[in-house]
């Protein structure tokens, strides 16, 4: 009985996502403790977050707050408190690394892929089907050719 391997369709870590109260504290801290700058600062305005992207080789740390109360960050402090949120995965494509991971079981909270920050292409997957964490596929933008 032959048994089905996908290919490996992760390319990278992308970002590790940590849920702040208060997005300048938490730059401070890391540029205090780590030397850190910021790369990227962005307010992601459908997702009620502002975020800001920390560069380590190439993947990020992603601080990120909440810009009202109702959003998934918002919530998941009001639950939790600050700390891990998610873990980004870089895909080369999105949609079909959400059907794939559909396929295996994975609970898409994205039922296709949307727009994210940076310019990227985005799909979350529930934590309840893939061992607890909360799972962001991301793709990066396609370079424009001049």
């Amino acid at each position: 009985m032959a048994v089905y391997h996908p290919r490996m369709i992760l390319t990278e870590i992308d970002h590790v996502a940590i849920a702040v109260n208060d997005l300048d504290a938490a730059v401070a801290y890391y540029a205090a403790a780590f030397g850190a700058t910021v790369e990227h600062r962005e307010i992601v305005e459908p997702d009620g977050v502002e975020e800001a992207l920390i560069k380590v080789a190439e993947s990020y740390i992603q601080l990120t707050t909440p810009t009202r109360a109702d959003s998934p960050i918002g919530r998941f402090l009001e639950r939790r408190g600050e700390g891990l949120h998610h873990i980004g995965y870089r895909v080369d494509d999105c949609a079909s690394a959400l059907a794939q991971m559909v396929a295996a079981g994975a609970r898409a909270i994205d039922e296709v892929p949307r727009p994210g920050s940076r310019g990227t292409t985005v799909a979350f997957v529930h934590p309840k089907n893939s061992f607890g964490t909360l799972i962001e596929l991301v793709q990066e933008p396609t370079p424009v050719s001049s």
